[in-house]
This record gives structure tokens, sequence and C-alpha cells, in this order.
């Protein structure tokens, strides 16, 4: 299959087109695989992963100069995100591996009850395009280093440093069989390693409808499944919030990564008060960030990582026109002038004058695009944030702790950000909710320290 770089819209590379049978040879593999890697030393295990995060970290320039390449995204972005964070998903499961702990339980009658952590055997990781090395790794490193073995497909918009992973695996030691990359589409290989009767553990990111056919798939058999999929994220901006650091961090927020992070907070909600304020101090930077070649480190967004997902993009562009949205910035396609001149760019686009309950506002757009909606009291915020059907993410802007720590209660999000955003502990949970169970909520205090609150 041909490999698009969706900066310049020219084919760079091919990619293999597998399918069940590829599959099935993987899995013959990573069963040979388990039982010697299984019980390998928790401290040899843990070793061989801190080699791979060394060469990850050692090839920065290399795995970023790949990823900016494959996705769009500019290379100054997987040099400070994407790649640090790669490497730090193998160091910190290698390392977290050597201080499991087991619980026990002591009886009366003297006889102990005590708890056996082991290796289930292979798990089926599913990644996709839009941070594609650090999800990938994130699902890997913790199956690896608990002694699974791993049959592992990333997105086949996006293959090329999964690609230069494997080769950097084999060079760190790793056993053959015991991570095993296939390449190809959800519909050849994706759904034969979910339906595949020796894969007893799916993870999954991507898409709502995916997931939900994975669910379809898995449960009858009985399998573990963790489905990671889409976000509609409010972004709640209250009047006592400390102004200049909101609508900062805001703009990144919003247009980190070209908008393609399930964690963006596309929906920005606004205190009435501060509403023009706000308004006039966001379009202003917005209209400062710089959109084009990937390679330029002035430029804060890159390009879109396909022409069908650019055109999507586009085309809720023109759906928010449609429902009386206000463009205030952006709005169209940009053709920048070099290499870049055929590639796939949008400006970083920001709507007013919407309902709440509109498809822009209700549906996952994944790009460059924001919407602004002003707000009266803290019940009408909260109704208007929890009227998706998304409950990933959220973000808090106050400075009143009580108010902060209410509004995160009351949010049905798997993570609530206050003062911050994009802060990730990986000894907490990540995951979305809507029938919540517990959610964790990371937030700065004013003498700078982040704190975590479990709900």
């Amino acid at each position: 299959m041909d490999n698009t770089d969706p900066s310049t819209n020219t084919v760079f590379s091919q990619i293999p087109d597998s399918d069940e049978r590829d599959v099935q040879m993987a899995v013959n593999a990573a069963k040979q695989a388990f039982v010697g890697w299984s019980t390998m030393p928790v401290k040899k295990r843990s070793d061989l992963l801190l080699r791979i995060a060394a060469l990850i970290e050692k090839n920065l320039q290399r795995f970023a100069e790949a990823e900016s390449l494959d996705n769009g995204k500019p290379v100054w972005l997987a040099k400070q995100v994407d790649i640090p964070r790669a490497s730090a998903n193998f160091h910190f499961y290698a390392t977290a591996a050597l201080h499991l702990a087991a619980e026990t339980h002591a009886m009366e009658n003297t006889a102990i009850n005590y708890t056996l952590r082991q290796p289930i055997g292979i798990a089926g990781c599913i990644s996709p395009w839009n941070l594609p090395l650090y999800l990938f790794t994130w699902k890997i490193a913790p199956a690896l280093a608990s002694g699974n073995c791993v049959v592992a497909k990333p997105s086949e918009i996006t293959p090329v440093t999964a690609f230069l992973l494997s080769q950097f695996c084999i060079e760190a030691g790793l056993p053959a069989g015991v991570l095993n990359i296939i390449h190809g589409t959800g519909p050849r290989v994706g759904s034969a390693i979910v339906s595949h009767p020796d894969i007893p553990v799916i993870s999954f990111t991507g898409g709502t409808k995916t997931g939900a056919e994975i669910s379809r798939i898995a449960a009858p058999m009985f399998k573990k499944l963790s489905l990671e999929l889409g976000g509609k994220n409010p972004n709640i901006i209250f009047e006592d919030c400390d102004f200049d650091h909101a609508v900062s961090t805001s703009i990144k927020s919003s247009f980190s990564n070209q908008g393609e992070i399930c964690l963006c907070g596309s929906r920005i909600f606004i205190q009435r008060s501060i509403y023009d304020k706000f308004k006039e101090a966001f379009i202003s930077k917005v209209k400062g960030l710089k959109t084009g070649d990937p390679k330029d480190e002035s430029n804060f967004l890159g390009a879109i990582v396909s022409q069908p997902h650019f055109e999507k993009i586009l085309s809720y562009i023109d759906i928010a026109k449609q429902e009386g949205g206000v463009i205030l910035t952006g709005g169209k396609a940009i053709q920048p002038e070099g290499r870049c001149k055929d590639g796939f760019f949008i400006e970083p686009t920001v709507i007013e004058n919407l309902p709440y309950n509109c498809r822009t506002n209700q549906e996952e757009i994944f790009g460059p695009v924001v919407t602004l909606t002003p707000f009266d009291t803290e019940e009408e915020v909260l109704m208007m944030a929890n009227s998706t059907n998304y409950g990933l993410a959220a973000t808090v802007w106050t400075t009143n702790l009580t108010k902060a720590h209410k509004v995160a209660a009351a949010l049905h999000s798997g993570i609530v950000w206050i003062n911050c955003w994009l802060l990730r502990d990986l000894r907490t949970p990540f995951g979305g909710v809507k029938h919540r169970r517990h959610r964790y909520c990371s937030f700065l205090c004013h003498d700078g320290k982040r704190r975590s609150q479990k709900f």
C-alpha cells in the first residue's frame, strides 16, 4: 500500500497489505515465545525494555523526522512530546515491573490467602494515527513488562515509526516472537486480531464506531477489552481564572497537533462577564499561529494527516456555517508556497454563535476547530459540558478551589484538568466515562505544585 506524506501529498514509501494469514503467523510466533518470555526473570525483562527506551532516546531526531513525515505534525512537536513520551513509556513500565506487590490476607485459623499476578498470554494492540509512536508504545510497554507477548497493528496511515521501533527492538535483543508488528488495514488485520481465539486481551484506541464493532466481536468471546475512543472535551473558563494562563494554555489545548488529539478542548465555555475579553485575547493569539511546512520550527501547526480527514474537517466547518456559526478566524484550507503547496493544511479555526447542542458542538471533528460559547452559571455550563455522548476529558479554569472540586466532581469526564492541560501521571488510570466510576483530577495550586484528587 502507498504511504503518503500529508505535507506534500506525495507517496514516499510502501507498506505491506497484510491479512489474517500474517496475523496467524504472528500468533504462532508469540505462542512459541510466550513460555520463555513469561518465565524470564523480571529484572532481565526490565533491562531489555530499558535498552529499548535508551535506543529511542538516542535516536530522537530520526524518530521525530519520521513521525513528522508520516503524520504531518511539526518536527519540533515530535521531538518535544511524541518521541520522549514513547521512550518514557518503556522506561516507566520497565521499572514498574520491578515493584509489583501482591495482596496477602491472614485468616484466624492461620491460613494465608495470597494473590498471584501472572501474564495472560498474547495481547492484541491496535493504535491510531494521531500520536503514532506515543500511543503505540503506551500499549506495548506494559504488556511486555508484565510478561505478555504482543501482536500489534499500527495505523496504516502512519506506520513508519512502528517499523523503526521493530528494528531497535531487535537491536536491543528482544527475543523473536515477543513483539510482532503487523502492517495493514483495520478490516484485514485489525479484525483478524480482535477475532482470533488465541488473543485474549485487546487494547484499541481509535474511532467510536470501530470500538463498538470491536466490542461486538470481543464480548461473546469473553476477552479482556480496553477501548479509548473519541472525545468532545469542554474547556470551562470562569471569570475568576488566571486569565493570561487560561488564554495561553487554551491555545495549546485547542490546536496542538493540529487539534488531532482526543484530549483537545474543542468546546470552550467562557463566563459571560469575561467573554468579550477572552474572545479578543484568544483570537489575537490564534491569528499569530503559523501553519505550514512541518520542518519549519516557526510553524505551530503542520499538515492534516490525510486527504480524507482534511476533507472531513472542512465539511464540518461548512456544517457550522449552515448551523449559524460565525467564523471569527480561520475556516479555510491553506496552500503554502514551496514544497508543501499540494499538502493538506487548514487554518486554526474559531467559531461562535452556535447552540450547545448543534452537530458542530456534539460530534467529534478532530481537527484545528474550536467553538466559543458564553455561560452565566455553574449549572448552565455543566449542562452544556455534559450534553455530549463523549466523556473523556475536561478542563476547568478557576482560582476558587471549592468551585474547582465541585465542578470537577459534576463533570462526566474520565480526566479533569484544573488550571492546566495534558499533565499526565502514568501511575493514575486513564480513560473516558459517561456513566462514571472513579475519575482523577490533576490541578496546579498557587504554590506551583501539582495535586491529584480522586472522585
